[in-house]
């Protein structure tokens, strides 16, 4: 076994370390956030996987988020008042278990909308005379408005899933045809400019291996007229005006979600060169002119095909004009490397994993995995996707997902599922100024190890996916933390 290299970079000051004060929580199926005490050691009992002294310097953890979409709050409305300010204030709250203070909007609908809509509905207004956020306002913003209850700092990001359908060459919200939406099979043929579409392309249920994309779309599904994208480029800023209204700041956007999921729910291709011209020629310095304050990313990317990455990413003028790099699903794959390659631009994890419904325990470990990997590889930023399903979670376009709290639609009950403790297991912990100073995961994929620094203390984070008790040991400042991890468990470990 191989020792992890601690991230290098030393910190003004040493961690003042009391050796007799270790608090572990433990979390399992049967017995969630379980509080004991242990001691530090002086030699290593189990296989040691990192080594910090807690002087190392590491990415600054910034903030931990969630995604406001109508079926969130359907399933939100199946409470009682109690209950509903039970979980934002479980959520939100300063003293609750999760510290969220940003959320994720999406303009137009997205694929947990109830169903399609758009802000324009006219076609041909480029002068945006008839763009509204009313329906935004009787699902989307009452949502996050209870929210803001719990955390009056909340801040927004905003990615389109797709522009209204009108500015689009298919002239619809998806981009491929299926039984759940109403486009012509015929128009499946514009993906690739005439050749065939593989059936499989999109596998929007389990594990996706591989590349992924496999093809890409060798056009823009968004009509690449400079009237077209410049209303498109003021319809971000429009958006931005009308929540501001609402009390609601959007401090960052992105141009897309998911530009490389061929979607029967709404989506939109893009090529790197139509990237490149929306976000440099018309989105930043619109921004720039409308809404200085507000950050623009690029992403989000969920491809791991790297050389496509990073053909867009290399441009120099995207570089100056974007703060960082959102990634979610394969891009994980490319962390290390573009940490590496762009290390003046934040990385954020910009959607959690979805799972297929299940709200089982698999889902939880998995998830715990996906927090470790993505903070241990530099993301400073972590947003959840749903975070109130009710039963399985199912959308309106066929995809049933996981959720952080489950709603009986019958009982009206709650349940906090595997992944809200799996959440929970480094929320509590890693606030805003922590530091991510080591990381042994990929090597110990089923028994992923984090080391943050926060203050006055040393937090270690420990899943244990196996069967069997895992021995792992981490030494920190001359003594050993011996981890005993049940099988089957998430482990928190607070070194004061």
């Amino acid at each position: 076994m191989k020792h992890l290299i601690p991230l290098s970079v030393l910190l003004t000051g040493t961690l003042a370390l009391n050796a007799q004060q270790v608090t572990k929580y433990t979390t399992t199926e049967k017995a969630p956030w379980a509080i004991s005490k242990v001691s530090l050691a002086s030699k290593a009992e189990g296989t040691l996987v990192a080594t910090v002294e807690g002087n190392e310097k590491g990415t600054t953890f910034r903030a931990w988020g969630t995604t406001f979409n109508e079926l969130d709050w359907d399933a939100f409305n199946l409470l009682s008042r109690d209950d509903q300010d039970e979980v934002m204030r479980n959520l939100f709250a300063k003293d609750g278990d999760l510290h969220f203070t940003h959320g994720r909007v999406s303009m137009n609908a997205n694929d947990y909308a109830r169903s399609w809509y758009q802000c324009d509905d006219v076609v041909g207004d480029l002068g945006l005379k008839h763009f509204n956020i009313e329906r935004d306002k009787r699902n989307i913003i009452p949502l996050a408005r209870a929210a803001q209850k719990y955390c009056p700092q909340l801040q927004l990001f905003m990615s389109p899933w797709s522009p209204p359908a009108w500015m689009k060459i298919n002239q619809d919200y998806c981009v491929l045809s299926s039984p759940y939406n109403t486009q012509p099979k015929e128009k499946d043929y514009l993906l690739y400019d005439g050749g065939p579409v593989d059936p499989d392309e999109m596998k929007l249920m389990g594990e996706r291996n591989g590349v992924f994309p496999r093809r890409l779309a060798t056009q823009d599904y968004f009509i690449q007229d400079p009237r077209y994208l410049q209303s498109y480029a003021n319809m971000f800023c429009r958006f931005i005006d009308l929540y501001a209204e609402q009390g609601l700041p959007i401090t960052k956007v992105m141009y897309q979600n998911e530009a490389y999921s061929y979607t029967p729910y709404p989506g939109c291709a893009w090529t790197a060169e139509g990237t490149l011209r929306f976000n440099n020629e018309y989105l930043a310095p619109t921004l720039r002119k409308q809404h200085p304050e507000v950050e623009l990313w690029i992403g989000t990317f969920n491809t791991n095909r790297l050389d496509y990455v990073q053909k867009i990413i290399d441009d120099k003028t995207l570089q100056a004009n974007i703060k960082g790099i959102a990634t979610q699903w394969e891009c994980r794959e490319n962390l290390p490397k573009l940490k590496a390659r762009y290390p003046q631009l934040r990385l954020m994890q910009s959607e959690s994993e979805c799972g297929n419904g299940s709200m089982d325990w698999k889902a939880g470990e998995h998830t715990f995995f996906l927090l470790s990997d993505n903070l241990g590889n530099g993301c400073d930023e972590y947003y959840n996707w749903n975070f109130i399903l009710a039963d399985k979670g199912e959308s309106t376009w066929g995809w049933t997902q996981n959720a952080l709290i489950q709603v009986d639609s019958k009982t009206r009950q709650k349940r906090y599922t595997a992944e809200y403790y799996a959440y929970k297991h480094f929320c509590q912990f890693v606030v805003p100024g922590t530091e991510t100073i080591a990381y042994a995961g990929r090597d110990y994929s089923k028994t992923p190890v984090v080391v943050f620094c926060n203050g006055q203390q040393i937090i270690v984070t420990v899943g244990n996916f196996t069967d069997t008790d895992a021995r792992l040991s981490v030494k920190v400042k001359g003594k050993y933390l011996n981890v005993a991890a049940s099988p089957h468990s998430f482990n928190t470990y607070v070194i004061k």
